[in-house]
């Protein structure tokens, strides 16, 4: 039994290396962090995606913000409100007609839908 171990060894110097106990223990350790921990690789890459997925919401949504607070300051301008009540929501004087013209390129295309 102890020659069969002694070739093995010199046949395969990484089983030595392998027997050690603390060369065990370590790997055993690394194995548990990398698979099967609460706070193991593969949750961390999942974790710091979320993450930036996060940021970059967080990111948009400060554009956003900002945008909205120069529309907002424009907006407590008397002329301001009025031009902008009269683009979106087609508001109007007492005293004037509004025609909204649109064009044919971009009207909505309409399908054929008789069938043969």
């Amino acid at each position: 039994m102890e020659g069969e171990k002694k070739s093995l060894f010199s046949k395969y110097p990484v089983l030595k290396v392998l027997s050690n106990r603390y060369v065990l223990v370590m790997v055993f350790v690394g194995l548990w962090l990398i698979f099967l921990d609460n706070y193991s690789y593969f949750e961390h890459r999942s974790l710091n995606k979320e993450i930036q997925k996060l940021e970059d919401k967080k990111e948009y949504y400060t554009h956003e913000i900002k945008e909205d607070s120069t529309a907002i300051r424009q907006l407590k301008n008397g002329d301001q409100t009025e031009r902008y009540a009269r683009e979106k929501y087609y508001m109007k004087r007492d005293d004037e007609d509004i025609y909204i013209i649109e064009f044919e390129e971009d009207a909505p295309k309409v399908e054929d839908t008789t069938s043969l």
